[in-house]
């Protein structure tokens, strides 16, 4: 019975042993690659430039158009496939 009982201790205490420092200094390194891989440029935020491409009106008109497309839903059109007949709504 010790015997089982030495053994059973081993094996929790080597559970216990950690190879964590090992992954952790690499822990994250796969994301910020990712992300940095994605950032056109990394330093936009220093810069006190205005954005170009769009003046205040027309950058108003089309925040304005893309929230009044989520007030009504797009019409829908119903296909009825039967003998080769194709009928819109």
């Amino acid at each position: 019975m010790t015997r089982i009982t030495t053994l059973a201790l081993t094996c929790l205490v080597a559970g216990c042993a950690g190879v964590s420092p090992q992954y952790d200094a690499k822990f994250g390194n796969a994301v910020r690659a990712a992300r940095l891989a994605q950032t056109l440029n990394p330093n936009a935020g220093a810069k006190a430039d205005p954005a170009l491409g769009l003046d205040g009106a027309s950058a108003g008109n089309a925040l304005e158009r893309y929230q009044d497309s989520f007030k009504a839903p797009p019409t829908t059109f119903e296909i009825i496939n039967i003998g080769g007949v194709l009928s819109g709504k």
